[in-house]
């Protein structure tokens, strides 16, 4: 620690802090410009200039250390002077046109010149114009090179935050200018970070533009649903009308940053796709009814089907507070375990939940990857978490961890990765098991003892990697770090060895953690609130908490706050539900959320299924494609339009507030459930949102001690609750074999994530269109060209779009995004097989190119 003094106030500080943080923990305002703290120092704005004693020049704060025993100070008249010239200097050539500017009112020249500027000019030349209109750098960026003061925040933004590379600057001094390649943002995300970051209004967004001021907006703070980072976000509206989102330096884990996604893919929430009223089916058809007409039918229906199985099914996307009331209703009102709440794959708890709870680090992401290693699994970061990707970014680069990646895919990360191995899909168990019999192979058996030589021979070693690195070179790299974090795509659980990958999880987390590296681990979630649903128990075999269904103490807890008897038997997953129907066992199948005609990796299968459900009811904010096949359709509010809490990744619970009204007849989905109740003469206690979160925070361990009041602006976390596994390692798989045909992989885009994003006009005027991605190699040897139209073909159907060549993709697999509805990839697969197997060509040239939801998209040349 080293002292300092400024402005005769003394603090300690940690010795490399500079004397602008020091300043800032001791509240003393010193104004910046081209500073933000997640940034190098760049010190070229001249706003921060202090006086140190013994130095004869004024010092930039923000890029100047502290020393021990140093005297500064921030408010002398020379201090005052400069930073008056230098406002002076910002205004000679600041074209003045406040009034129309969208950053007027919220724009941080205007308030420096207010504080610190001078009276009066004494510049008096004419200002100089680069151009005279604003130029359109992407569908939704558009600059005023005029405007710009040169901080490089937008440019810096992008480069060492986003990792985008799509602006920088042309000419020297005077004439120097922000802008992006030949005008346009070539390599853009589209995230808009420049745009929150710029502080004058150089860089506008174009949707928000010239609608509103914010002196005009109702702003809300609010948590992001696109996916399980849980991203802070301000909604502003204006007469009730869905206007703008922003993010806060100072609130969230993202802090300043957002994605694409969240910046401009919340105006799916004025999507004219809505459920209007609530529909039942006569003759064929969805009648629109009203509530009551919809009551007594759905009672009579339920009626008839009561004496067989019912089950649920429930959207990740929706707040702790609604799913655990689901799975109460399923459990008390219609007596089934048969819930859950993944349409994609099947979740095996007997592994997952001993994982979680002795794994799982609920704790702050930016503390987790601060360890030496950080060791990723499956998926792509960049494209399903962006935000996460920027701050693994940070780690790398300021803070020197240790980046490994372990995945199918490649992602923008692998720039920064100390090693990087290409597993095959379904091969991630076997390059797990490998990199565990390496650690357990190089560790010193005489200071650890037995427990290690135990299991090595258990674990296996096969080989099941490619690329430049392998699981040798990943088992170095941890054994070197004194502590390591593991972080886990969901993707994983596509595959039919998932659970044959999360045994080799779980070995590969024990070897760690008898290693000493005190392991931490964390899931990439790809929906909102994925996290919150499996605490809150939608899953067949796990009650609230991750409890085991035939847990009987745990049973017996809820029974008796409940007021009923749950079932003691385990349910069935979807997958095992949808067969029920087919096989005629299912009577009513209740689905809140979620759309499985749509997700689910087997279009024909799940239609015969829904199609031969007794009762199919489904609750819904849009007319989804399942929607179109129930017998009842309930309106619910979506997101915006109810308060509730999301879990993110971290195991932070946040809230998630209501900024609108719902919309036409729907009702809040707490609500809903009432009335489904009801119908079975039966209530649900406690039915309001408040009410129902003290219940979840007083019946499930890890949330025991929240209070809505006490999650505060960042939120809270929520504990980790340590239960009892077994020592058990398991024997590793074979290797996969080499396929001789094409593989098919799927997962999320950058520009899209479910079925919400498809419903953002911004988004969709932003995203590629729907694409089929595939390795150099392989596209010459079909003979095939990037941007050509393609037809991929499996032994289920086929799919049309166009070809996206990509020179660091693995040889043998073939990338379609799930997220695209027009080319209903599920036409394509196969429940139970994954990677599917495909053949690829050339299409014929009179086909039509498939475009983003029906709707043209953005150029190309903007991805």
């Amino acid at each position: 620690m080293v002292s300092i003094t400024i402005d005769t106030q003394t603090l300690e500080v940690e010795a490399g802090s500079t004397v602008l943080q020091a300043a800032q923990r001791l509240g003393i305002d010193i104004p910046t410009f081209c500073y933000l703290k997640r940034l190098p120092a760049l010190a070229s704005c001249r706003m921060c200039l202090v006086e140190i004693e013994g130095l004869r020049r004024l010092q930039p704060s923000c890029a100047t250390v502290v020393t021990d025993g140093m005297v500064v100070r921030t408010n002398t008249p020379l201090i005052e002077e400069t930073r008056s010239s230098m406002l002076d200097m910002l205004l000679a050539n600041h074209p003045l046109d406040c009034p129309i500017c969208d950053k007027g009112g919220e724009c941080e020249l205007q308030n420096m010149v207010m504080a610190y500027g001078p009276r009066e000019s004494r510049f008096r030349d004419e200002k100089r114009v680069f151009h005279s209109e604003d130029i359109r750098l992407s569908p939704v960026v558009i600059m005023n090179v005029n405007r710009c003061i040169q901080c490089q925040r937008c440019v810096r933004m992008c480069e060492e935050v986003v990792g985008a590379v799509a602006l920088g600057t042309v000419e020297k001094g005077m004439d120097t200018a922000v802008t992006g390649f030949e005008g346009s943002l070539a390599s853009c995300d589209q995230c808009g970070n420049c745009i929150e970051v710029c502080p004058v209004g150089a860089l506008m967004s174009f949707p928000y533009r010239y609608k509103a001021r914010p002196w005009d907006l109702v702003e809300t703070d609010t948590v992001c649903p696109h996916c399980g980072t849980g991203c802070q976000l301000t909604v502003g509206r204006r007469k009730g009308e869905f206007m703008r989102v922003r993010s806060k330096w100072d609130q969230g884990l993202n802090r300043e940053t957002l994605c694409v996604r969240g910046r401009f893919g919340l105006d799916f929430v004025s999507s004219l796709d809505r459920i209007k009223r609530p529909m039942i089916r006569r003759d064929g058809a969805l009648i629109p009814v009203s509530w009551d007409e919809a009551g007594d039918y759905l009672r009579r229906r339920l009626s008839v089907v009561e004496n067989k199985a019912a089950g649920g099914l429930a959207s990740p996307r929706l707040p702790n507070e609604v799913l655990y009331q689901f799975q109460k209703l399923m459990r008390t009102v219609f007596r089934t375990n048969n819930i859950d709440c993944s349409t994609r794959w099947s979740t095996p708890f007997d592994i997952l939940g001993p994982l979680v709870t002795s794994f799982y680090s609920r704790a702050p992401l930016y503390e987790v990857i601060g360890n030496d290693c950080v060791l990723i699994i499956g998926g792509n970061v960049t494209e399903e978490n962006p935000v996460t990707e920027y701050m693994l970014r940070d780690s790398a680069r300021r803070r020197h961890a240790a980046l490994l990646m372990l995945s199918a895919r490649p992602s923008r990360l692998d720039a920064d990765a100390r090693v990087v191995v290409r597993a095959p899909p379904a091969g991630e168990a076997a390059s797990l098991a490998a990199v565990a019999a390496g650690l357990v192979a190089a560790a010193d058996q005489t200071l650890l003892g037995n427990a290690l030589a135990d299991i090595s021979a258990k674990i296996g070693r096969p080989g099941a990697s490619t690329g430049k690195d392998g699981p040798d070179r990943l088992a170095a790299a941890l054994n070197k770090g004194r502590s390591v974090t593991v972080l886990v795509s969901v993707e994983l659980l596509r595959s039919p060895e998932a659970r044959a990958t999360l045994q080799q999880l779980n070995n590969l987390m024990r070897v760690l953690h008898l290693l000493g590296k005190n392991p931490a681990m964390q899931f990439l979630f790809d929906r909102a609130n994925q996290m919150g649903a499996w605490d809150m128990g939608v899953l067949p075999a796990a009650l609230p908490g991750l409890r085991a269904v035939t847990d009987d103490p745990a049973r017996a807890t809820l029974a008796g706050k409940w007021g009923a008897e749950i079932p003691s038997e385990p349910g069935a997953g979807l997958d095992a539900m949808l067969e029920r129907c087919v096989g005629g066992e299912m009577g009513a199948l209740y689905i809140a959320g979620a759309d499985p005609l749509i997700a689910y990796p087997d279009r024909d299968f799940v239609t015969r299924a829904l199609g031969s459900a007794d009762l199919l009811i489904v609750q819904d904010t849009f007319l989804t494609d399942t929607a179109g096949l129930a017998e009842v359709v309930l309106p619910a509010a979506g997101y915006g339009e109810e308060s509730g809490t999301f879990t993110n990744n971290e195991g932070r619970i946040q809230t998630v507030r209501k900024f609108r009204e719902p919309a036409f007849e729907a009702r809040g989905n707490l609500a809903i459930f009432d009335f489904v109740a009801a119908l079975r003469n039966q209530a649900l206690q406690p039915s309001m949102q408040g009410e129902v979160f003290a219940e979840i925070s007083q019946l499930i361990p890890a949330y025991q001690g929240l209070t809505q009041h006490g999650l505060g602006a960042d939120g809270a976390f929520t504990k980790a609750v340590p239960a009892l596994s077994t020592d058990d390692f398991f024997v590793s798989p074979a290797a996969p074999k080499a396929a001789d045909r094409l593989m098919l992989i799927t997962g999320d885009c950058l520009f899209h994530n479910g079925y919400l994003s498809e419903r953002s006009e911004i988004l969709n005027t932003v995203a590629d269109d729907p694409y089929v991605e595939m390795s150099a190699q392989d596209a010459a040897q079909l003979g095939l060209s990037d941007r050509d139209l393609v037809t991929v073909r499996s032994a289920r159907g086929e799919l049309t779009a166009k070809l996206k060549v990509n020179r660091h993709f693995p040889e043998g697999l073939v990338f379609v995004p799930e997220n695209y509805r027009v080319l209903r990839l599920n036409t394509l697969m196969r429940r139970g097989e994954y990677p599917c197997p495909v053949d690829v060509r050339k299409a014929h040239a009179a086909l039509e190119v498939p475009t983003v939801a029906g709707v043209a998209a953005g150029p190309e040349s903007l991805r």
